[in-house]
């Protein structure tokens, strides 16, 4: 029952991303910048983390788990480490997944024939 929740929750927000460039005039990189927002904001209320805890990876997978986690790593160095925090919190909370961003993309630089759009 977890992975289809975890499935159904993460299904849905990817619908929902999916609506947005379908019905609206926001760019992918728009709407990338919503959902890590829309995760940082829930995070930090502390709104995100029943989903998390109902829907596992399906809530943290998608980008606005990306937000989420980077709220939450801010909100626990701030209560560690003070106003330092506020600035390293984010950025080792989300460390992995950047790290992850870059070699995957360096990856697929290597393995790929760059084309020009026109």
């Amino acid at each position: 029952m977890e992975y289809l929740w975890a499935f159904l929750i993460g299904g849905a927000i990817c619908v929902v991303g999916q609506l947005l460039i379908d019905y609206t005039k926001l760019t992918p990189a728009r709407i990338l910048v919503l959902f890590v927002t829309l995760g940082v904001v829930l995070g930090g209320l502390g709104l995100y983390q029943p989903l998390v805890d109902f829907a596992g990876a399906g809530a943290t997978v998608p980008l606005t788990g990306f937000g989420y986690a980077m709220a939450k790593g801010t909100l626990e160095a701030v209560q560690q480490q003070g106003f330092l925090g506020v600035f390293t919190g984010g950025i080792t909370a989300g460390a992995a997944g950047i790290a992850a961003a870059v070699f995957f993309g360096y990856l697929a630089a290597l393995f790929s024939k760059p084309k020009d759009k026109g």
